[in-house]
């Protein structure tokens, strides 16, 4: 008898355990049918709750406001509770057995921070030195989108990946095009291939957000810093540049310019932070008609309206149309774009002296000519460098030496800087644990 009655016992164990585990399996996938509703893609990353006590971080208690969620939705994890006891902090009714000791189970997605270049005729060596120094001190992932004429595609791709092993970005090239009906108008603006940045949002569908930068540009800090200005935009700012000029004695678009040009001083495209989900939504105020245009519509009509009348192409373009909409530019200070306008005749980007060049922006090929010699140490210090720590760490010291030979220049004589930042960022660098190198 006693033998049937344990048979018995064991039967009901197992039942009740497969039965608790049913609901387990449930609850989980509840919750992640409720996860899942929302849209956005995830990854799996693993936040568990602060010392502070999960009850004040979930906002349960008194203080909670009314419209906060469920604690109990957004739990994915379980183990079961030795003492049987439900934690204060998880509710009941909707965890099913009071006996699963749950904890929240944080889904974060993997930002990724998405750098676009054209590079046309003998780019390639300036578009990787530009990309390496996005690369040495960035630290979440980068996406490269490189639009190159064909002849380039496989110098780019034997470069960048022998540059595989750092495992912090990817990189898609893309071939130069053009809208096909006006093709032929839109490679002969200004120099070859400039204007195909404007059409990087109607390109580029799935990307929400962009920083387009010419090939001639250096980061000297992450670009997660310049990526982080687009928390900064406004409900109406679709876009970021700096001024083309801060002193507008010297300025160009306020002495010569034949169109519309925004501010004081017009802006500067070499540097360009887009929210490319709001340019495509936009319509936009134009002097051509009254009805407002999407980005796709209102481009051409502007060429042919104003093509005889522009110098420097698609930055023109850009000019234009935000000279209509004002409200729709976010302007950041000239260190995040810092050129030899900034230096060649005096000094003139007061946040550059006070915390240093952020991005240099060697535009009128001061990187390959004596004009400049300050630029080009810059840059031949960083086209010099590999990725290994020594060589990071040891780039300061021998490319101060190179600056201070170039105090015979105007921006010689404020060489420090062009590295006052640079030092920073390296410092910022090896002060981060070794896996976020």
């Amino acid at each position: 008898m006693r033998r049937y009655l344990r048979v018995v016992l064991l039967c009901l164990a197992c039942g009740f355990c497969s039965l608790l585990y049913a609901f387990s399996q449930l609850a989980v996938s509840l919750e992640e049918g409720a996860a899942d509703a929302g849209g956005k893609p995830q990854a799996a990353a693993a936040s568990w709750p602060a010392a502070g006590g999960r009850g004040a971080e979930r906002g349960a208690g008194p203080g909670a406001d009314a419209g906060t969620p469920d604690r109990c939705k957004d739990f994915t994890l379980c183990y079961w509770n030795p003492y049987w006891m439900l934690p204060s902090d998880v509710c009941g009714m909707n965890c099913f057995w009071e006996a699963a000791f749950r904890y929240s189970l944080k889904i974060q997605p993997v930002e990724k921070m998405h750098l676009a270049v054209v590079a046309c005729g003998e780019r390639l060596e300036e578009t990787m030195t530009m990309l390496k120094s996005a690369l040495i001190f960035s630290i979440k992932p980068l996406q490269f989108h490189i639009f190159a004429e064909d002849q380039l595609h496989d110098s780019f791709k034997a470069r960048l990946d022998s540059w595989s092993f750092l495992q912090t970005f990817n990189y898609t090239l893309y071939p130069i095009t053009f809208p096909s009906e006006n093709a032929a108008e839109w490679k002969k603006l200004f120099k070859p291939c400039a204007s195909q940045r404007l059409f990087l949002p109607l390109i580029l569908k799935e990307v929400d957000s962009l920083l387009y930068v010419d090939t001639d540009i250096l980061f000297l800090r992450p670009v997660d810093d310049i990526w982080s200005l687009l928390k900064k935009f406004n409900s109406t700012q679709i876009a970021a540049m700096a001024p083309e000029h801060e002193e507008p004695r010297i300025g160009w678009y306020n002495r010569f310019a034949r169109h519309p040009y925004y501010g004081k001083t017009g802006v500067n495209s070499g540097v360009m932070l887009m929210n490319m989900t709001r340019m495509r939504r936009k319509y936009f105020k134009n002097d051509m008609t009254p009805v407002r245009l999407q980005w796709g519509e209102i481009l051409m009509p502007l060429l042919k309206k104003y093509k005889l009348n522009i110098t420097w192409g698609d930055q023109d373009l850009l000019n234009i149309m935000f000279f209509h909409n004002p409200e729709s530019l976010f302007v950041f200070p000239c260190q995040w774009n810092y050129r030899p306008d900034h230096c060649i005749y005096g000094s003139n980007c007061q946040e550059a002296e006070e915390e240093g060049i952020f991005i240099l922006h060697g535009n009128r090929g001061v990187y390959h000519d004596d004009k400049q010699p300050a630029f080009r140490a810059v840059y031949e210090a960083l086209r010099n460098c590999s990725f290994e720590d020594d060589n990071v760490r040891s780039l300061l010291k021998p490319l101060e030496l190179q600056l201070q030979k170039t105090v015979h220049t105007y921006c010689g004589k404020i060489y420090k800087i062009f590295i006052k930042q640079l030092t920073k960022s390296v410092r910022d660098l090896y002060d981060r644990p070794p896996k976020q190198r």
